[in-house]
């Protein structure tokens, strides 16, 4: 009750305030000067005369027509023009009249401040071609925000609770530091460890490798790259912070990061392990430090997925470590450089329960299992990335890339399968432990070469991948088979394995300008060669000698693989500021080669000739409004295991035999979108669609024979698709300068046909799944938010055979994310989450509610910070979840973290100055 009435008194202050606000609406048309021709993309912005705190924005149409619309209780406001290569413009208005027409606004252009324009323009957002801008001084946070934080309140922005960042439905798949990389491709260790006061620029464009963006080209239309540009005072001091933390149960986490800025040089230094199933380490704002731990992932005969927040995200409980260097720097006038390494540690823990129905054309068959697992793993990586700018036409681009890892494994499962009646057909057990060693090099040089100023270049790549890995299996089993004529397979054996690639793939690309800066024909050739070998001696147990060295010829591997490829290919590509067209076609020659040194019977050479396509068309109506479409043909061969005809028997229940007259897959791809958001009003949807028809399909086959012992095999089917369309609307009201209210709905609806095999039978199976979602927000600046979101999962799998019975599965997902700001220095943050799945077995827990909470107190200045952390209080964690597909419905039970209690302290420290000098001491005391 006391939550209620403070919710209530803090809602009708809230309704005291918006009395006071009036509606506004200011027009007018923008020009050039010069010209009278209308100026389009140009930023207008209102602002307070007092403080110049930022009111309401807006972009000029095609027209040069601009509407700012809002409310305030301010009486004079000042209204600003920014424009790329003009004079700004500043003209302070009086809102005592709401409804305000400025005519027509005329600019001068000027060149020689087209740079300074660029740089200290105070517009809230400044579109310049394919780059969209925002100033970061202009949208209003929390104090002491991240860079995550900040994402969230750009207009067209969508952060999840993973860190994965859309810009418009567009995937953000890489993250840059003043234009270079920062900790390879997890954007996540930049956005959560970046404080907002240190960037000033945020810019968003197509993703682009450095060779891409030097030749002029267009880059991936699909994918977003954000810039965070560090304001020039902000780029020479250290900064960063360190924590600790203890809890029960034993929980522990810890971590710290170092920042030294220094102008083009920069060196960031971080390390730190919990034993929370998550890669980073949350300080009180229940924000994971670090990132989304992309290098650490576990195989062992399960999945795992470091998440722990529950529900099926989960999976077994993780003890993990890290620690990692990232360097750039720029040498002399010619040579970028930046580096990176990353150690990742784990070791893992899990227990699954498994209960499956296994469903053929004429019977059902049951199965149970248990499996534990636990083991240990260490990834070493290193990239580095050198650009040399030889002169201002020809660049070199070279990126080296270091693997080193060692995983070490134990697995134990029993499992036991039953026919409808109960009657037990067959029992398995088995034991092993295995440790995977290995290293992987790459290297990616590029040479670029400019001519002219039409846009004609000439570009030679070259990509070089060796990889070697080194395995020790051993294993004990024993397989039970029940029924008429019983039998039992003992199995105790040694496998050595080896497994290289060893491979390059040489590219030419060459641009002939038809139109200059418009129309190109790019004709392009490439090359591949990937050689892949793979060898397993397999040793039975020798009772005489005592020694695993009788070898079993059955079991064992020795081969030897090659994929060459030989690509010409033309493309005819047409770019303008609005239009962007491409359409390309090449011809695949391919050879596939397989060298069986243990049975020369099955070698294999196949040559196989194709025809692809690739094309895309992009649309720029307005900085508002776009619209993509794309289509591509590809061949994709079967690999070299699914073509060899080697019978697998290392599994006595599950053997499995390649088909050496597999033909290629050839997948016909498509994609579309409309984006419209208007800047203005603070909304805007997207929607997009996404496709795939693949003629060949290469599926596997399998025969159940009367003992539950299964053949599988692969073959060649028409008819499978995938499509799937998604869209998301989202409106941002802001009430006055503190207080904002968000909402948005969205959908995503997927339709799959398969063709399947069920003990020879051939049938199709689609599957039609939607999950619509709702969200809604409303923020009291340094007072409290408050998020819930709802989404819902249905799902329909329709069989084309009368065996099978049609599926239907359905989830419900309740989130709700509280914080509470007051009393000062007090950070109070709640994630709540209900699940229910009412399709679970009996025996699986089908709901639970999640709830983590935790409470920060800051201190010195908001320098230290000590928080208490409650993860799941109702303690009811749970990860039950039902999977099914044409052959099975499964339900699964694992591990899960349980409820703890955490205590940490963190430390924050700062010496970035102005222009280069360091201000403050924080950094020697720490």
């Amino acid at each position: 009750m006391t939550l209620l009435r403070a919710v209530t008194v803090l809602f009708l202050l809230l309704s005291c305030v918006c009395l006071q606000a009036q509606n506004f609406e200011v027009t007018g048309v923008l020009k050039d000067k010069t010209t009278k021709q209308p100026l389009e993309a140009a930023t207008v912005f209102m602002e307070t005369v007092k403080d110049t705190t930022l009111i309401t924005y807006t972009i000029t149409n095609a027209k040069g027509l601009f509407s700012l619309e809002g409310r305030t209780n301010q009486k004079k406001v000042s209204v600003n023009i920014s424009f790329v290569g003009y004079e700004n413009y500043r003209k302070t208005i009086d809102l005592t009249n709401p409804k305000i027409d400025l005519g027509e606004i005329f600019l001068d252009f000027n060149v020689a401040t087209l740079d300074e324009v660029v740089v200290k323009s105070r517009a809230p957002i400044t579109v310049k071609k394919d780059t969209l801008e925002f100033n970061v001084k202009s949208f209003k946070t929390k104090k002491d925000a991240n860079i995550e934080d900040l994402l969230k309140e750009l207009p067209g922005v969508e952060v999840d609770e993973d860190g994965k960042i859309t810009v418009n439905g567009k995937e953000v798949n890489k993250i840059l530091v003043n234009g270079k990389p920062f900790f390879g491709d997890d954007p996540t260790i930049a956005t959560r460890n970046l404080t907002k006061e240190i960037v000033e620029k945020i810019q968003v464009t197509d993703t682009k490798t450095d060779d891409e963006a030097f030749a002029g080209e267009e880059g991936d239309k699909e994918n977003k790259t954000i810039n965070l540009t560090i304001a020039e005072e902000n780029n020479k001091g250290v900064f960063g912070r360190i924590a600790g933390g203890v809890g029960t149960d034993e929980r522990f986490e810890f971590a710290g990061i170092v920042n030294v800025f220094d102008n083009d040089r920069r060196i960031s230094v971080l390390g730190g392990g919990n034993n929370l199933n998550a890669a980073g380490f949350s300080f009180g704002e229940i924000r994971k430090f670090f990132g989304g731990g992309n290098s650490i992932s576990f195989n062992s005969n399960g999945s795992f997925n470091i998440d722990g927040r529950g529900f099926g995200g989960s999976q077994g409980i993780v003890n993990s470590k890290n620690v990692g260097a990232n360097y750039a720097d720029v040498i002399g006038k010619k040579v970028d450089i930046s580096a990176d390494y990353f150690y990742s540690g784990a070791n893992s823990f899990d227990e699954v329960r498994t209960e499956r129905e296994n469903i053929l054309p004429d019977r059902r068959f049951f199965t149970n299992s248990t499996t534990r697992s636990d083991g240990n793993i260490d990834n070493h990586s290193a990239n580095m990335t050198f650009n040399i700018k030889v002169d201002s036409t020809f660049l070199i681009n070279i990126r080296p890339a270091f693997r080193i890892n060692r995983n070490e494994n134990r697995f134990a499962s029993n499992e036991a399968s039953f026919d409808e009646d109960g009657a037990q057909i067959n029992a398995s057990n088995a034991n092993n432990r295995t440790l995977n060693t290995g290293g992987n090099f790459e290297n990616n040089i590029s040479l670029t070469k400019r001519f002219g100023s039409k846009g004609s270049f000439l570009k030679f790549r070259l990509q070089n991948e060796i990889n070697k890995q080194e395995s020790e299996d051993f294993i004990q089993s024993q397989t039970n088979i029940f029924g008429d004529d019983p039998s039992t397979i003992d199995r105790n054996q040694f496998t050595d394995g080896e497994a290289g690639v060893n491979g390059y793939n040489l590219g030419v690309t060459y641009r002939q300008p038809l139109i200059a800066e418009k129309l190109f024909l790019d004709f392009e050739f490439g090359y591949r060669n990937d050689n892949r070998t793979r060898k397993r001696s397999t040793f039975d147990f020798n009772e005489s000698t005592q020694q695993f060295d009788a070898f079993n010829l059955d079991l064992s591997t020795d081969f030897e693989g090659r994929n060459i490829r030989t690509t010409p290919e033309l493309n005819l590509r047409y770019n303008t500021d609005k239009f962007n067209i491409s359409f390309g076609a090449g011809y695949v020659f391919r050879t596939l080669e397989n060298e069986d040194f243990l049975r020369p019977e099955f070698n294999i050479s196949q040559d196989f000739e194709a025809v692809e396509l690739s094309s895309y068309v992009n649309y720029t109506f307005s900085p508002k409004m776009s619209s993509y479409f794309g289509y591509n043909l590809s061949n994709r061969p079967p690999q070299v295991t699914q073509l060899n005809p080697f019978v697998d028997v290392s599994d006595p229940l599950n053997i499995i035999q390649g088909n050496p007259d597999l033909a290629p897959s050839n997948d016909h791809s498509f994609y579309g979108g409309f984006n419209n958001y208007d800047f203005q009003k603070g909304g805007g949807y997207y929607v997009n669609v996404n496709g795939n028809f693949v003629n060949d399909a290469i599926i596997t086959k399998t025969i159940v024979d009367e003992n539950l012992v299964r053949s599988t095999t692969y073959e060649n089917v028409n008819g499978n698709y995938q499509i799937s369309v998604g869209g998301g609307y989202n409106k941002s009201s802001k009430i006055d300068s503190i207080r904002t209210i968000k909402y948005g709905a969205g959908f995503n609806v997927n339709t799959n046909r398969n063709i399947n095999f069920n003990n020879d039978v051939q049938y199709a199976s689609r599957t039609t799944s939607i999950g619509p979602r709702i969200n809604a927000s409303f923020t009291w600046k340094d007072v409290f938010e408050i998020r819930p979101r709802y989404n819902l999962s249905f799902s329909n799998t329709v069989f084309g055979i009368d065996a099978f019975e049609d599926q239907d599965f359905l989830r419900h997902n309740l989130n709700l994310s509280t914080a509470l700001f007051v009393p000062k220095h007090v950070e109070w943050r709640n994630e709540i989450q209900y699940s229910y799945n009412p399709n679970v077995a009996p025996g699986f827990q089908s709901s639970a509610w999640f709830w983590n909470s935790t409470v920060a107190y800051s201190f010195l200045k908001d320098k230290a910070t000590v928080t208490l952390k409650v993860y799941d209080v109702l303690n009811q964690n749970t990860n039950a979840r039902r999977t099914a597909n044409a052959n099975f419905i499964q339900d699964v039970q694992s591990t899960v973290l349980e409820q703890y209690f955490l205590l940490s302290f963190s430390w924050k420290f700062n010496t970035l100055g102005s222009k280069g000098e360091s201000g403050g001491n924080d950094f020697f005391f720490f």
